[in-house]
């Protein structure tokens, strides 16, 4: 069921229609249903990686901050909010280290 929507419509921030409608044009929206809602959230996710990685460093911290506000609403819909999320990344940080040193890896020997 979910495949008729994957070429229609595309997920957007709760106050586009508001905008839209204060632009004098009268949008055209629904509510995805759960199952619906994750699935756009992935292909958003993949749109604004995309779009953070074709952005010049003047627009990258805006398209990052889009990134985040994505992966903010996975976590949510996974019922893990902002607070328990930083929590889990600081954890693989400590456990793991995190991507500071920029070190590349080529293999092992």
């Amino acid at each position: 069921m979910l495949e008729k929507y994957v070429l229609y419509g595309k997920l957007v921030r709760d106050r586009i229609p508001q905008i839209i409608r204060a632009d004098g044009a009268e949008p055209e929206v629904y509510v995805a249903d759960p199952a619906e809602y994750r699935k756009r959230l992935g292909a958003k996710l993949e749109e604004e990686v995309a779009e953070y990685m074709e952005a010049d460093e003047t627009d990258a911290p805006e398209e990052l901050a889009d990134v985040l506000e994505v992966a903010f609403a996975l976590a949510a819909d996974l019922g893990v909010d902002p607070t328990q999320l930083e929590k889990i990344r600081a954890a693989k940080a400590e456990q793991r280290g995190g991507f500071a040193e920029r070190i590349i890896w080529t293999g092992n020997r």
